[in-house]
């Protein structure tokens, strides 16, 4: 009933007023694939045409922001990662879409809200990513324990029963990589009132961040978990080998993992013991926008809202393996351990920050993990402190 509905309404606009629409997309092969498909049906339901425009993904936020108002460029960009929302918007040339858009309910909030720019939507989340434990079965038979006592119980009972294994490998340096333990110990990048960012704000210093720099140090110098230079090439070509339990990892590595052969689960990290809150990973989206300027809104937002249904979503996801945000498409892919695995870490993530602001924090906080791991039990807070303290300079 919804799928007839949904192409009633694209008949109307259709025969109201025949519209032709640009769409960017910087999407190749089987996704390229997918969206001229999706475009054609809505063509044939609507009456409009779509041009699909291919443009690198690097090149599209400026000339998006120099061609749109001069009347120029997309009516619809597919797609663009949140990071440059903010950017987007604050330059005037996306639309908000919350008039398009009467229900979210079937899209995954945490995706919602990193579409969301003071308050307002201003795109419509495609697909969403983010990192959670992948595990070996035939290792960790009993999968990923749910306490942090048990975590590192299991990890250290792979390692120490020889054969060369690792329990479980991270990047520890890695900042992106490990938010989701400076989540839970209650640290932060921006203070988040009601969907609004506050940059004057910066929890990357307060006790709990300097809690979660203790906790990473611990897993290489207390626990004896990470030796000194894993990165994530190196992490993940020990599971691909069959010689790791657990690694911390995002959808980008399951190609690779796939081909490995390797039986693998994927279950969230546990908050570690003292938390005062759950591990919450970063979560980041690509969403659909709209030109600002555009001549034909009502229809673009037609076909926006088309590519985040239920059955495009499904679609797109056995296209490119991309995670959907669409609630009812992961119950349909409920049978795929990578969508229902990253899924669940996704629900429970913490939005990486859309504002232009963002660009100022990952070079002194990163260089701030890295130093925190460098050696057994530095001074955290004159570490992070530091890091704030440039961070905060940096900011415009």
């Amino acid at each position: 009933m919804k799928t007839a509905l949904t192409l009633v309404s694209l008949a109307l606009i259709g025969q109201a007023s025949a519209a032709g629409l640009t769409v960017w997309t910087h999407y190749n092969d089987a996704e390229l694939t997918w969206l001229k498909a999706q475009a054609a049906a809505y063509t044939k339901a609507s009456g409009n045409a779509v041009q699909i425009v291919n443009v690198p993904l690097d090149q599209i936020p400026d000339k998006f922001i120099q061609s749109a108002p001069k009347g120029q460029g997309p009516d619809v960009v597919v797609s663009l990662p949140q990071d440059r929302l903010g950017q987007l918007a604050a330059a005037g040339v996306i639309e908000p879409m919350d008039k398009y858009v009467t229900s979210k309910t079937d899209l995954d909030k945490t995706a919602v809200s990193a579409m969301t720019f003071q308050g307002k939507l201003f795109g419509l989340p495609m697909f969403a990513e983010a990192v959670a434990v992948v595990y070996n079965k035939k290792l960790l038979p009993g999968g990923v324990p749910s306490t942090w006592d048990g975590f590192i119980k299991a990890a250290q009972g792979v390692q120490g029963a020889g054969a060369g294994n690792f329990g479980f490998l991270v990047d520890l340096s890695n900042a992106y990589m490990n938010y989701g333990i400076f989540s839970a110990y209650g640290g932060y990048v921006f203070k988040n009132t009601g969907g609004t960012l506050n940059t004057k704000d910066v929890g990357l210093a307060n006790a709990g961040s300097a809690k979660a720099a203790g906790a990473l140090n611990d897993l290489r110098y207390k626990y004896n978990l990470v030796p000194e230079g894993v990165d994530g090439g190196v992490a993940k070509d020990a599971f691909v080998k069959g010689k790791l339990a657990m690694l911390l990892t995002g959808p980008w590595d399951m190609g690779d993992i796939k081909k490995s052969d390797i039986s693998y689960g994927i279950a969230n990290l546990p908050a570690p013991t003292g938390a005062t809150g759950k591990w919450s990973p970063f979560v980041g989206v690509q969403g659909v926008m709209l030109n600002a300027y555009g001549k034909n809104k009502a229809a673009a937002a037609a076909f926006a809202k088309s590519l985040v249904s239920s059955a495009a979503q499904t679609a797109f996801n056995k296209a490119g393996g991309r995670i959907p945000v669409s609630l009812s498409a992961r119950v349909a892919l409920k049978a795929d351990p990578v969508v229902a695995g990253f899924g669940n870490a996704i629900r429970v993530g913490t939005p990486m920050p859309n504002v232009p602001q963002m660009s100022a924090v990952w070079g002194p906080w990163s260089n701030a993990v890295a130093q925190s791991v460098q050696k057994a039990g530095p001074d955290y807070a004159t570490i992070l402190s530091g890091a704030v303290k440039e961070i905060n300079s940096n900011i415009k």
